[in-house]
């Protein structure tokens, strides 16, 4: 006999949300058809767009019995731990032979656990599961499964497999509506806030405006600050990234005006972006030496754009399984925060290693836009020092849309960059000649210039701690000059490094203009 856990539980799962999303109700109605049609269906979702929900609407409407893990896990508990097929299979016998339709919901769940138990019946599950169909079809019963992952083989064989779509506006409407208080909803704009994440789910939705119902003044901005904290998250702990903006880049005007309007504009103008169908650049390359801010600019746009931007950097090392993982799962991440940005800082050390193949597919896949409709939203922004280690193909135009490249700042830029990292310091530091300094800094960079007002700075600061007579101001950070450029000379002789279109490290030709 069915045990009394199974013969209790309700026809309907008692829900606020009286009103299923169309996506939802799309998924009810085929379902319905295929019953008609197939002994064996599977619906298919990811996490959160509700499954159980499409499913409990079936068992509502056609009966049967609804089956879940925690059925399963009563069973299990009266039997041997390692009994996970026995107890399957029982519990589907039982039902099957009480019902004419049996919906199991959480398949995923239960060959997650067979996966990832510790013995050797392998492929056990599918055994088991075989015999449940094929006995199934033969007696003319059905059954329907429910599933966050792909389902086992011997059943994706057997089946109609359907699936939840991706929301639509109007299902951001229906979800809202059944847990917002009509003033409140009435005043959202639901197709700016499926602009801005269009791949939420109705768990999010929900647990977003059940956080928000109580707060009367409740409006657009409202929801998707709190989607952006709460479910739209950068892989970028921003509290240990130096804060930096766009506009502290000197020198650089032709590529701070790129960045906004093919990248930033797309990303946060929402009306604009609507109206004209804009979207950001999908591969960006920012290439130039080293120090010249190509990972700045990575920073402000870290800061600037928070839960649309992701990293891959050297805290992961390419060629192990675990990079892999990493890197699929940072690509995963943006596709569902689309429009979003994926950074990948000194790209050209990842491909150096010319066996290193895995990712560079991906990234052609993704930059060719054949993964997905949202693959087509993010955009894959690389730095490189040494243009010649990237793939030819990476490069290419198409897949390349935007090529900035990051110059040796010129004088002006220069007094400007020396302006702001003496203001503030104390006096006599502050009173350096600045005029002086940017001339006889022609060929450094941005990151340079940090270095020689930091050791100025540590020269005169020794000077002071050993009772020293303090020497003319300017004569500590020419001192410092002469260091960072003898630092040049000697990674030089070290290792050549010659940037496409551009002289070796510490030997500059000509000024021109560049980033901090």
């Amino acid at each position: 006999m069915m045990s009394p856990a199974l013969s209790l539980y309700p026809r309907a799962i008692m829900m606020s949300q009286t009103r299923l999303a169309p996506a939802q109700q799309n998924a009810v109605d085929r379902l319905s058809s295929g019953l008609s049609k197939g002994n064996i269906l599977v619906l298919r979702a990811e996490p959160g767009m509700g499954r159980t929900t499409v499913l409990s609407h079936i068992h509502s409407i056609v009966g049967g019995v609804f089956l879940s893990i925690r059925q399963f896990l009563n069973e299990l508990t009266a039997r041997a731990p390692e009994a996970i097929e026995e107890a399957f299979l029982a519990m589907l016998d039982q039902a099957l032979a009480d019902h004419n339709l049996v919906i199991v919901d959480d398949l995923h769940l239960v060959t997650a656990v067979v996966n990832n138990c510790d013995y050797t019946r392998s492929h056990l599950l599918d055994a088991a599961l075989t015999a449940i169909l094929t006995d199934a079809i033969a007696r003319n019963k059905k059954l329907i499964f429910g599933t966050d992952d792909d389902e086992p083989s011997c059943v994706s064989r057997r089946a109609y497999t359907f699936a939840i779509a991706e929301f639509t506006p109007e299902d951001y409407v229906c979800v809202c509506q059944a847990w917002l208080p009509a003033e409140i909803a009435d005043r959202i704009d639901f197709a700016k806030v499926h602009r801005f994440g269009p791949a939420l789910t109705a768990h999010q939705l929900r647990s977003a405006c059940l956080w928000l119902a109580d707060n009367a003044a409740t409006d657009t901005d409202d929801l998707i600050t709190y989607l952006r904290e709460h479910h739209l998250t950068s892989n970028v702990e921003l509290d240990e990234v130096a804060p930096v903006d766009l506009r502290d880049l000197k020198g650089v005007d032709d590529v701070i005006r790129a960045l906004e309007a093919k990248i930033a504009l797309p990303l946060e103008n929402d009306a604009l972006a609507a109206q004209y169908g804009l979207k950001p650049k999908r591969g960006v390359l920012l290439a130039g030496p080293p120090g010249t801010g190509k990972t700045t600019i990575g920073r402000a746009l870290a800061h600037r754009l928070k839960s649309k931007f992701f990293l891959i950097d050297g805290t992961v090392i390419a060629g192990t399984d675990r990079f892999y993982h990493e890197v699929r799962g940072i690509f995963e991440a943006a596709k569902k925060n689309a429009p979003s940005i994926i950074f990948i800082d000194d790209s050209d050390v990842i491909f150096e290693n010319k066996e290193e193949h895995g990712l560079y597919r991906y990234l052609l896949t993704m930059l060719d836009g054949l993964e997905s409709a949202s693959a087509g939203r993010v955009c894959v922004m690389m730095t490189a020092m040494n243009v010649g280690s990237l793939p030819r193909a990476m490069v290419r135009s198409g897949r390349v849309e935007l090529w900035l490249e990051t110059r040796l700042p010129d004088v002006e830029a220069r007094v400007a960059i020396l302006t702001g990292l003496l203001a503030g310091l104390p006096s006599p530091i502050d009173a350096a000649d600045i005029e002086l300094l940017a001339a006889s800094t022609r060929g450094l960079t941005g990151a340079d210039l940090k270095a020689v007002v930091e050791d100025g700075k540590l020269l005169f600061a020794h000077d002071v701690s050993a009772g020293d007579s303090p020497r003319p101001i300017d004569d500590y950070f020419l001192e410092a000059i002469d260091t960072v450029r003898a630092n040049q000379l000697n990674y030089a002789r070290a290792k050549p490094t010659r940037i496409a279109g551009s002289a070796p490290v510490g030997f500059v030709t000509n000024d021109c203009e560049g980033v901090a």
